[in-house]
């Protein structure tokens, strides 16, 4: 934390928002001095009550950019809570946004509570009777104390939909327009998405009026990653990761895999092998999964390997590498996943293992982020299937680069890539 966010009475680039002093020493607590982007967009409008639209990835500071000015308005006295609420997709989300809540109302009276499955009901249910301010939450759990008449909704002045199109994915759609229903006619709505299917376009229309439209969100990985592809046989990946762990460089990684099963499996191989491993994957218990992203936090643990499940909205600070064992299920899950490192305008490495049957996944990522994605070599572990030696600066465009979709030379009557557009199962 910097000298200037020590001072409390020190000039500060958040203090142009006109936000209650309360607030304004929990900025400076929590060491943010000017807001970024997405802050500088989204503050003054919502501050006024208009509803918006944000089109962001997750890394741009979203979080702050509609907590503060919530905050704000909650500040002001009004009916018994809940007051605010708050959707994510998953519960390590929830968690990450309820924790910057109250980092940043620390010297406020304001009180949250976390929903989600997973964690004691009855606790959750002892927390609502004191009618915090704000709740956050996962839909499947709000619509079970909804529906056992324990959350009450009545008072709900704003609404948050954070990584729509992630709970999209999920399948909450359904549960999402129930919780609409349940919600006063009147009331200030924040939509986030980092894409925008038809689905969640529809959605948007139905519950936005007149929104602050703010469009940060690129499909292409944001300019901090350093991101490149190796081309590797199936069962050389396991030394071609472990050649990454043991460079110079590689303080904490991510690790993703395809299968719940997979990732356990790489996570006892790795620490059977010196490795400070933890899995996270979706057969955990709640609390096994919290034990796994505190350690991680804490650098018990130099890698974690993990399913999708930690593909969005986890923000840990530090990551230096993120490894796709396994290519992810679409092209669009290929910038969410990298995306876990070079974070607040921090650097990060990614690394992604790219086999013959990824062929058609490698051909559609490149051409969604409309560029090749750079191709790397590691002495005797590459596969014979990489089209050049060594690496190579990253192309510009197609002129003096490799054609996206290139990465393979056709070698006599080789497998057909496997198509990979669907969806996998939720892990």
């Amino acid at each position: 934390m910097s000298a200037l966010s020590l001072n409390s009475s020190a000039p500060n680039g958040f203090d142009r928002f006109g936000l209650d002093p309360a607030l304004g020493r929990g900025i400076r607590d929590a060491g943010f001095e000017a807001p970024r982007s997405i802050q500088a967009e989204i503050i003054p409008a919502a501050l006024e009550g208009r509803d918006v639209l944000g089109l962001a990835q997750t890394g741009t500071g979203k979080t702050a950019a509609f907590a503060l000015p919530l905050l704000d308005q909650l500040l002001e006295r009004g009916r018994p809570g809940p007051r605010a609420l708050i959707l994510a997709p998953t519960r390590e989300l929830a968690q990450q946004i309820d924790a910057e809540i109250r980092m940043l109302a620390r010297f406020t009276r304001i009180r949250t509570v976390t929903i989600y499955g997973g964690a004691s009901m009855r606790a959750q249910i002892a927390a609502l009777r004191r009618h915090p301010e704000i709740a956050v939450g996962c839909p499947g759990r709000i619509l079970d104390l909804i529906d056992q008449g324990v959350l009450h909704l009545a008072n709900i002045e704003s609404l948050v939909l954070d990584e729509a199109d992630h709970m999209f994915d999920m399948g909450f759609l359904p549960d999402l327009r129930r919780i609409l229903a349940a919600l006063p006619a009147r009331r200030q709505n924040l939509l986030f998405s980092a894409t925008m299917p038809a689905a969640i376009r529809q959605l948007a229309d139905a519950i936005l009026h007149d929104p602050h439209v703010v469009e940060l969100a690129s499909r292409a990985p944001v300019a901090t990653i350093d991101h490149a592809l190796y081309a590797v046989a199936e069962d050389r990946k396991r030394d071609l990761l472990e050649h990454i762990l043991a460079g110079e460089g590689c303080a904490s990684a991510i690790v993703f895999t395809r299968t719940k099963h997979r990732a356990r499996r790489l996570a006892e191989q790795l620490d059977k092998r010196g490795h400070r491993t933890i899995a996270l994957q979706g057969n955990m218990s709640q609390a096994q999964r919290d034990r796994a992203m505190s350690g991680f936090r804490a650098r018990r643990y130099d890698v974690l390997v993990a399913t999708d499940i930690a593909a969005r909205g986890l923000d840990v600070i530090g990551v230096s590498h993120v490894i796709n064992f396994d290519v992810p299920n679409t092209p669009e899950a290929y910038t969410h996943r990298i995306g876990r490192t070079g974070r607040s305008e921090n650097s990060g490495i990614a690394r992604t293992f790219v086999t013959r049957d990824d062929q058609a996944w490698l051909r559609d990522t490149e051409r969604m982020i409309g560029a090749p994605i750079r191709r790397c070599v590691a002495d005797g572990i590459a596969s014979e299937a990489f089209d050049a030696g060594g690496e190579r600066p990253a192309p510009r465009g197609r002129r003096g680069g490799a054609r996206p979709g290139s990465a393979f030379r056709r070698r006599g009557n080789s497998r057909s890539p496997r198509a990979t557009g669907g969806r996998g199962k939720r892990s």
